[in-house]
């Protein structure tokens, strides 16, 4: 297209779909290569394109709430002399006359994908983007107001309250069901002591803490799965139709809370190489940065390996906890509690109070089989009981 060049989404992103969130610049408004554009947000991190050249936004094509696949043009930029005269890029030579809902040609393609999947016709729905513009989050509003309708004659609502769905819990959902729909979990359960990582943590977490390092349970456990590896190296792995593809690198993935916008997971990149210390430090680094909105697109990406420590929350036990594909396992640590056990003691069964958790080993039953998980998790659980230092 002469004198314009197309503004594309990241052909490589991270997470199962980008959505337009928020144009930064207006139509007409001077732009420099580099220049932050608009945000896409996926079910893990939120990213800004940035202008590919100098010029003026000359069109915006796709508006917020549509979806944006990779590689799709989001806009355009014109030259100063096309943004001057506000001239549009050249029209089509002739129009296509609509014949149905959704294939009027001034429909972005997410609407009119909506049109066709909802039947429902762009031109009843009241549009809330730019100069009145119907976009896919108003398709998707209109759907649920049918569905809501039909319901309700169907039967008497009961009293309720609502709350739409954000962008990256949709993400989430749409990334959960298309793990459980492909791999077959299968899920293993373990008890482990956390004795001996409580007497390491109270030595040295003061010293840390003097260099504002948290020390935290966390960090052994990315540590003891890292040993763990090294006995059942399939764990890290990720299945294709012929081959199993076993990793060297372990990328640990934490799941990470971030109350009502959802979970997302940071990356711990070659976390063989790291010490605890190393661990407790990078893992403080990302946590912060994820609950602040501040995490780079590399942060989520590479992960080999997901824990899922949601003893925090005050769970005991989690299962199955969903793989994040396209990964073979995920671990789950529960709630960290004393608990009345049996010990033996010089050959004499003696009754303890001990610091224990539940632990769990999700598995793609394609990848890995019973054996496999069991003897991952007790080299899991014998690093943390057998902590030294």
């Amino acid at each position: 297209m002469g004198g314009f060049i197309d503004i594309n989404a990241p052909l490589e992103q991270e997470g199962t779909k980008a959505v337009v969130r928020n144009w930064l610049k207006k139509v007409g408004e001077s732009v420099k290569e580099g220049d932050a554009l608009v945000e896409l947000e996926t079910d893990k991190v939120t990213q800004e394109v940035a202008a590919p050249a100098d010029g003026i936004l000359a069109e915006i094509l796709m508006e917020s709430g549509d979806n944006a696949m990779p590689g799709s043009v989001l806009g355009r930029i014109g030259s100063a002399a096309v943004g001057a005269d506000r001239s549009a890029p050249p029209a089509p030579a002739t129009a296509e006359v609509s014949s149905g809902a959704g294939e009027s040609p001034h429909y972005s393609p997410a609407v009119r994908h909506a049109a066709e999947e909802y039947g429902i016709d762009p031109a009843t729905v009241t549009g809330t983007g730019r100069d009145g513009r119907v976009t896919r989050a108003d398709m998707d509003r209109a759907f649920a107001a049918m569905a809501e309708r039909s319901a309700a004659k169907a039967a008497k609502a009961l009293p309720s309250r609502k709350i739409p769905h954000s962008d990256m819990r949709m993400a989430i959902a749409s990334h959960m069901l298309q793990s459980v729909a492909t791999a077959p979990h299968v899920t293993a359960v373990f008890e482990a002591d956390f004795s001996a990582v409580m007497r390491h943590r109270d030595e040295h977490k003061a010293k840390l803490a003097a260099d504002s390092i948290n020390l935290s349970y966390t960090a052994y456990i990315v540590s003891a799965s890292v040993a763990a590896m090294r006995a059942v190296p399939e764990v890290n792995s990720r299945w294709h139709e012929d081959t199993l593809e076993v990793f060297d690198d372990v990328n640990v993935g934490i799941g990470t809370a971030l109350g009502e916008r959802g979970v997302i997971v940071p990356v711990i990149h070659q976390a063989q190489k790291l010490a605890l210390v190393e661990i407790a430090a990078k893992l403080q680094d990302l946590t912060a940065r994820a609950r602040t909105n501040t995490l780079d697109p590399a942060d989520v990406k590479g992960g080999t390996f997901t824990i899922s420590n949601h003893g925090v929350s005050g769970s005991l036990l989690a299962a199955p906890i969903v793989i994040n594909q396209p990964q073979s396992a995920i671990l789950g640590v529960g709630k960290l509690e004393k608990r009345v056990v049996v010990r033996e003691v010089d050959g004499v069964d003696t009754i303890q109070i001990r610091p224990m958790a539940y632990v769990t080993l999700t598995i793609d039953h394609r990848s890995l089989d019973a054996h496999q998980t069991n003897t991952w998790l007790t080299q899991f659980v014998r690093a943390l009981e057998g902590w030294s230092g």
